[in-house]
């Protein structure tokens, strides 16, 4: 029981260690390598811009968009900073080959200098937390994108099915009236050769008469 116990704990810690963990590095911004806070998350670059963007119209502030930076300008995030700065976000795939998996970078501008690169430990300290706190919202975001995108594989498939039901039906009537046609051609049939019978016996009373004549 005491082994369990460990194991549980073990996987839970590194559950806990294997969390994304933002971290100071660089960005291209107008042609120069600025320094920002980086962190990754385990998803498409798609699903993780657009979780930032939900989470900060949350906050309320409207992106701008301005060559592959989401851009906030004049923005105050108390969680960073309590005076108005220019914050830009770039998400992007880690890799050709890490397809879900992106890398976000923070860079935060007050008159067009880079705060970031001061090394206002405050600040970057701040930013680091403001971008490990997204997780959860990323998670969440993403986790109603699979619900969503799972609906929809769901209603195409119940679609599919409601397609082939109707299907059937539709040939089951055409059965349904071959049937009926093949029952009615039988009966046709029968009365035609009655018909022919009744002929023939006119024909063999004129062809008797002839004989006799």
């Amino acid at each position: 029981m005491r082994k369990i116990k460990l194991t549980i704990c073990f996987i839970f810690f590194l559950a806990f260690v294997g969390k994304s963990q933002s971290y100071e590095g660089t960005v291209g911004y107008q042609k120069k390598d600025e320094k920002a806070i980086i962190i990754e998350f385990p998803y498409p670059a798609s699903v993780v811009e657009d979780a930032i963007i939900d989470k900060m119209e949350k906050l309320g502030f409207k992106k701008k968009e301005s060559k592959g930076f989401l851009v906030y300008k004049n923005a105050v995030l108390p969680d960073i900073s309590s005076e108005p700065a220019d914050y830009m976000i770039k998400v992007e795939r880690k890799s050709r080959k890490d397809r879900d998996e992106s890398v976000v970078y923070l860079l935060v501008n007050r008159n067009e200098e880079n705060i970031i690169a001061r090394s206002d430990a405050l600040v970057n300290s701040n930013a680091k937390t403001f971008l490990n706190r997204l997780a959860p919202d990323v998670d969440a975001f993403n986790l109603e994108v699979q619900i969503k995108d799972q609906e929809n594989t769901v209603s195409k498939a119940e679609k599919k099915l409601k397609d082939l039901q109707d299907d059937q039906e539709s040939m089951e009537k055409k059965i349904k009236k071959l049937q009926d046609d093949l029952k009615e051609n039988a009966k046709d049939q029968q009365n035609q050769q009655k018909e022919i019978e009744k002929q023939k016996q006119a024909l063999e009373s004129l062809r008797a008469k002839r004989k006799s004549a």
